[in-house]
């Protein structure tokens, strides 16, 4: 079927499809209803039969992102060691101080990968070599998937302890 969209339009709602799948717009929840009026009493909380806290998982999703957007831009970037740069200690708790800087992290680290997604001169189908033919196409999927895999389990952790107000609820 001919199409008589161009190139640059559809360059243009790729761009804007991955900047709202970044901001867990559609389909998912975002992340500010995620972490909406979250009880500063179960940062540290582990759900039952579940090994990180509800903060652990907001800053696995934050260090995961960062890692993304520095092996994306930087040629010479080592990842840290997988798992265990990527989680903070199991014994690691937080206040909400810890808890606002992770969100804001987050946020910022996300604005940013919104940017590099958005500049017109990011051919996001190319194989970058340092990342090993990779595109950034495909990193930028596997951080929308990362952050909605995660944000599904922070919500059910939610639900299991009572704390998930919703219309579904």
């Amino acid at each position: 079927m001919k199409s008589d969209v161009s190139a640059q339009q559809m360059n243009d709602e790729a761009r804007t499809r991955l900047t709202d799948a970044l901001e867990t717009k559609g389909a998912h929840l975002s992340f500010a209803n995620a972490v909406r009026d979250f009880p500063e009493k179960l940062m540290n909380e582990k759900p039952p039969h579940v090994p990180y806290s509800f903060w652990h998982q907001l800053e696995h999703i934050r260090r995961t992102q960062r890692d993304m957007i520095d092996y994306i831009r930087d040629p010479k970037y080592v990842s840290p060691e997988w798992p265990r740069e990527y989680w903070p200690p199991q014994d690691a708790t937080t206040d909400r101080a810890g808890w606002d800087k992770t969100v804001n992290e987050y946020l910022a680290d996300r604005q940013e990968f919104i940017e590099l997604v958005s500049e017109p001169e990011t051919n996001l189908l190319a194989p970058v070599e340092h990342m090993g033919n990779r595109s950034i196409l495909r990193s930028t999927l596997i951080i929308v998937d990362h952050t909605s895999y995660h944000l599904g389990e922070f919500v059910m952790g939610r639900q299991i302890l009572g704390e998930w107000k919703s219309e579904l609820a």
